[in-house]
């Protein structure tokens, strides 16, 4: 190469691999906060993602599919993360986090039939509880002792097999218990934990893109914006 070609070439802007960069986004059918109405995908959290990954300056893609394979997928593809999902000890080296996109409890709830009095996670180990595949409150569920689990594929076909009966108690969003329970009727039983929830992506995410998603997501909740988004839903989320 001849010399001033090369010196040419050198003072060029360098464009870093994050130019031009698309963000592949999953997550699961899990209303208010993610689910297809039609063909649209909507929800709290999906907003929430479009507004900041907007504010951001980053393309996206998103992608609605079962949890576990959503799991999967996040931890084996580049550029891909995962939402809305909770930070726990466990998966903390696991993922790079872009949170909170929500802060809650989760809670143990069953139908106002059932006969199951309000009391704490040690005397609801009885009872058939149902969960979905890969979702962190499987896990959650055996550690604290529980051993008549029923795994379902995903959040609505627990949720159906609680209001069927077929299922005696589910863990669900203490925020989004308050919306549904206007819908069905649902009595809260017990409190498991509490947990932040938000992005996780993969390991060899850039660093830059996702303290640029982290900056846009502070100011979405700095400026009202989430909690707004949270208020079209119905959802009320902690002060």
């Amino acid at each position: 190469m001849k010399p001033l070609l090369l010196l040419a070439l050198l003072s060029l802007p360098f464009a870093g691999p994050a130019s031009g960069a698309t963000v592949n986004f999953v997550t699961e059918e899990y209303p208010p906060f993610s689910y297809h109405e039609g063909k649209d995908l909507k929800g709290a959290a999906i907003e929430q993602v479009r507004m900041l990954m907007q504010k951001a300056g980053i393309d996206m893609s998103v992608e609605i599919m079962p949890w576990s394979r959503a799991y999967a997928a996040t931890q084996a593809t580049s550029m891909t993360c995962l939402f809305t999902t909770a930070h726990s000890p466990e998966r903390d080296q696991l993922f790079k986090w872009v949170e909170p996109l929500l802060v809650d409890d989760n809670i143990l709830v069953a139908t106002a039939s059932s006969g199951i009095p309000e009391t704490d996670p040690d005397s609801t180990r009885r009872y058939v509880v149902g969960t979905h595949r890969g979702d962190y409150t499987e896990k959650l569920l055996k550690e604290k002792g529980f051993t008549r689990i029923d795994v379902a594929s995903d959040f609505p076909s627990t949720l159906r097999k609680l209001l069927s009966g077929r299922i005696d108690l589910m863990p669900i969003s203490s925020i989004y218990f308050e919306k549904l329970k206007l819908e069905h009727p649902l009595v809260r039983i017990a409190t498991l934990s509490s947990q932040s929830l938000g992005i996780a992506c993969e390991k060899s995410f850039p660093e830059d893109l996702r303290a640029r998603m982290q900056q846009a997501l502070d100011e979405l909740i700095a400026d009202g914006t989430q909690r707004a988004i949270f208020e079209k839903y119905g959802l009320r989320p902690r002060p």
